[in-house]
């Protein structure tokens, strides 16, 4: 058994935790800690890992660890490990740097040692070097530094897990107003905090501002049992020292596809813009979520301000636009598109983001939504006061680089205010 590290979005750990748990078993022993979450197990457990984990952005393997203080010394780091067993010189690497606090003028020069390591451990014994790949390598590496330590792992996921293989590659994971669109992985961190599982006891699901359908198209996938990662490949299949796994991964991969089901509650989703609507759609065919046996979304286009509740009582989730894409249908820019991110301060500050819209929004749910229950993802800390609501949650959590609050709103008629 080693220490698998499972790297996240801030906020998410103890999500994460409570998801590996799941996943593997109460027994399991992991730990969880600021970016990640730590897990032991072995070739088994990370392959589950990356195929059912909704929440990680990686599954990273350990291979060696220890304190640094110069670029040689991480070199030196490097050599204990016996390359021979991980990597051939017709095959590719690529390391990627992370770091927090290190005392190095240069990462990417921390980054060419550790391939310099691997290079020479690799020529000394054949005489032939493996080559750099920086899109695809058969041998993806991660270092890690803190102020004092260095760990190196071999990357068992390749892609991030945020790639969950249904976006269009022409599309180049951008949605098509040309916007990076919200990330698999929050969208799971979303339904996680809301404690949707997809059980007929939570309730049908909303999200009215579906932008390219992100938040709808996870919680469909986990409406039917639909494991995160079957549809696309991970770097621990060109592994060498894995290739006996090869039985085990089948195994895994058809106990998942055994699983998938009919979903017991409705998902309904839509924008109030028809090409996004169609865009989400067909994000949602591609994702296998509407199938004929599964049909686990409902689109319509529609106005956030306008719609009215599918069914009596549900949850609506939903990550507001907060650029252009705000105002009601009719007035110039729209309120869809949740999955469209400009920089939000500036947004609010400047008056890209007009209150109103909350306003209207909240307005438009107490008259309508009563008995719903709605999470809000937003990097504005007083939305409850623009939108005249008193949160009774709200979850930190980070799109990127952007610090925000999920909030959780009780809808009652009439005011709503503490």
């Amino acid at each position: 058994m080693i220490d698998l590290f499972l790297p996240c979005a801030a906020g998410a750990e103890a999500l994460l935790a409570q998801e590996c748990k799941r996943v593997l078993g109460a027994k399991t022993r992991l730990l969880s800690a600021r970016g990640g979450v730590t897990v032991e197990g072995d070739e088994r457990t990370a392959m589950a890992l990356n195929l059912e984990s909704r929440l990680a952005q990686r599954v990273l393997w350990p291979l060696a660890h220890g304190a640094y203080r110069h670029e040689q010394d991480l070199y030196d780091i490097a050599r204990t490990v016996r390359w021979t067993d991980w990597i051939t010189p017709q095959q590719t690497l690529r390391v990627d740097t992370t770091a927090q606090r290190s005392p190095l003028r240069s990462l990417n020069f921390a980054t060419l040692r550790i391939k310099d390591a691997v290079c020479d451990a690799i020529r000394e014994t054949s005489g032939e070097r493996p080559s750099v790949d920086t899109r695809s390598p058969d041998v993806p590496l991660a270092l890690h530094l803190t102020s004092t330590h260095a760990t190196l792992y071999v990357d068992t996921s390749g892609e991030p897990l945020f790639k969950r293989g249904w976006r269009d590659a022409r599309s180049a994971g951008r949605d098509v107003t040309g916007e990076a669109p919200l990330k698999e992985t929050l969208a799971g961190a979303m339904l996680a905090a809301a404690g949707w599982q997809g059980r007929a006891e939570d309730g049908p699901l909303l999200d009215p501002c579906c932008g390219a359908g992100t938040i709808a198209i996870e919680a469909a996938q986990i409406a039917c049992g639909i494991a995160p990662g079957l549809d696309r490949r991970f770097a621990f299949e060109r592994l060498t020292p894995w290739h006996d796994q090869a039985s085990a991964w089948r195994a895994l991969r058809e106990a998942a596809k055994a699983r998938i089901h009919a979903p017991s509650v409705a998902i309904f989703a839509g924008d109030v813009s028809f090409r996004m609507t169609d865009f989400a759609t067909r994000n949602a065919e591609r994702a296998g979520v509407l199938t004929a046996a599964l049909k686990a979304i409902e689109f319509k286009t529609a106005d956030a301000l306008q719609r009215l509740p599918p069914v009596e009582r549900g949850v609506l989730v939903l990550n507001p636009p907060y650029g252009e894409r705000i105002a009601a249908k009719g007035r110039g820019a729209h309120a869809g598109g949740g999955d469209e991110r400009v920089a939000p301060r500036e947004a609010f500050e400047g008056g890209g983001t007009p209150a109103s819209f909350f306003a209207e929004l909240a307005s438009h749910w107490k008259r309508h939504y009563a008995g719903w229950t709605a999470w809000v993802l937003s990097p504005e800390m007083k939305l409850p006061s623009l939108m005249r609501l008193k949160e009774s949650q709200r979850v930190p959590m980070w799109n990127g680089p952007i610090e925000c609050r999920l909030f959780r709103f009780d809808m009652v008629a009439g005011s709503a205010r503490g």
